[in-house]
């Protein structure tokens, strides 16, 4: 009896250990597995903030957004009136090209601005503060999010900021 008896404890307990690394093994693919979403998804107030879905689409958000900005610099700057093949000896003309190309180039630093913004906003959500606050650390909102996916700030916050900046530029 006594070896029918250790059998068993034996038998017993590698089950007791493979359940438990089963276990941990489904608990750590369940975290490592990618969310995937619908195109059509759109975040909602029911959801719990900055679930894994918003990240996802803000993430793709973000990232076509980029793609978008930098396809339309690359034909500015390659395919636009940026080159000075059309030299005019008319005085009016070249001043003309000249302020048609210094508008075009600072819509082009506005948009790597606004690219730069967006890698900031994309290691946010790395980093698992997007959506929050970067002064107060409360949640910036959906819908703020969804009209302005780099925002940084809550309105009140942005609204501070904005008021320090006017008296600093007034000085």
């Amino acid at each position: 009896m006594s070896k029918t008896a250790k059998a068993k404890k034996k038998v017993s307990k590698p089950k007791i250990k493979v359940v438990s690394k089963a276990k941990k093994t489904l608990a750590s693919t369940a975290k490592k597995a990618p969310i995937k979403i619908s195109k059509n998804y759109i975040p909602k107030d029911t959801e719990k903030y900055m679930c894994e879905k918003h990240k996802v689409y803000f993430r793709t958000r973000l990232n076509e957004w980029k793609k978008e900005l930098i396809k339309a610099n690359n034909e500015a700057l390659y395919n636009g009136s940026m080159d000075d093949n059309n030299i005019s000896a008319d005085i009016v003309d070249q001043a003309s090209s000249y302020i048609d190309k210094n508008v075009e180039m600072k819509a082009i630093n506005r948009q790597i601005k606004l690219i730069s913004e967006i890698d900031k906003a994309l290691r946010r959500i790395l980093d698992d503060t997007y959506g929050y606050c970067l002064d107060t650390a409360e949640p910036i909102g959906l819908k703020r999010l969804m009209a302005r996916p780099v925002a940084k700030y809550t309105i009140a916050a942005q609204e501070k900021h904005e008021k320090n900046e006017k008296v600093h530029a007034d000085e």
